[in-house]
């Protein structure tokens, strides 16, 4: 079954990224409060058709901070929607389930579920304790295919961090028809209990497949009026770490006309 779909990262960001993915080449900067973040893709096909769907790929990036250094909050919720011209196609494609992943490091994780995976890239992961200097600590990000049921696709975003101890992050993101559109909701984890904050991101994603003897693209989309629009209803973060200074939660939203190349 194929269903209507913006990419959702989230990135772990990661999420309300994919908007910006699908242009052939735009960066983004939203600031609320002290929080600044900072999205950005490109995508491959640059040009797509105005009429027809075809498999696409995209490379994603993000990074959050602050404007005053300080450890920044913790990305908690992605909540956006997004216009008909962006498509998913899930029939035939093997998926794997977040309790596969969620207590396996990454090789660990592709070895139980390699063959659902769509995309790959590093994440940066920010440990803040009190009275101590924060943790950079990076780790490998694979996006998994999490299947559909009851009419929702998901995707399970896994990360795998080694401080305080070793433990995988796992990011689902939900996608649900919404209209002629489609809603995506991205629900992060606390991470190190509440230390732990998502500091930058970059993956590649996006999967060609047969299905019954058909080429088709995991993800696909087309340029009929040369825009893709979106409207992102929520970015929220906490201030999980009890950063002095900073707001117990802040919430970004806004919306995005993102320009595409139709042809044909």
């Amino acid at each position: 079954m194929r269903r209507n779909l913006m990419l959702a990262l989230a990135l772990a960001g990661v999420l309300s990224l994919g908007v910006t993915a699908i242009a052939s080449a735009v960066q983004i900067t939203l600031r609320a409060g002290n929080v600044v973040t900072t999205f950005g893709g490109t995508t491959s096909p640059k040009a797509m058709p105005k009429n027809d769907y075809v498999p696409v790929s995209t490379n994603i990036f993000g990074k959050i901070g602050t404007a005053n250094g300080n450890h920044p909050p913790a990305l908690r919720e992605v909540d956006f929607d997004i216009d008909k011209d962006v498509k998913i196609n899930v029939k035939g494609y093997p998926s794997c389930k977040s309790s596969q992943l969620t207590a396996r490091n990454t090789n660990a994780a592709m070895k139980v579920c390699g063959k659902t995976v769509l995309g790959k890239g590093e994440a940066h992961v920010e440990i803040a304790f009190p009275e101590q200097n924060p943790i950079k600590v990076p780790s490998p990000l694979t996006v998994f295919n999490g299947g559909e049921k009851g009419g929702k696709v998901k995707l399970l975003i896994h990360i795998f961090i080694t401080v305080p101890v070793p433990a995988a992050v796992v990011t689902e993101v939900t996608i649900s028809r919404k209209g002629s559109g489609i809603a995506s909701i991205s629900k992060i984890p606390v991470v190190a209990g509440g230390s732990g904050s998502a500091l930058d991101f970059k993956f590649k994603l996006g999967k060609t497949y047969s299905y019954k003897g058909k080429k088709v693209g995991y993800f696909e989309a087309k340029c009929p009026d040369g825009v893709f629009k979106a409207n992102v209803k929520k970015i929220l973060f906490k201030n999980e770490a009890k950063t002095p200074d900073e707001a117990a939660q802040t919430t970004l939203k806004g919306a995005l006309a993102v320009p595409c190349t139709g042809k044909g």
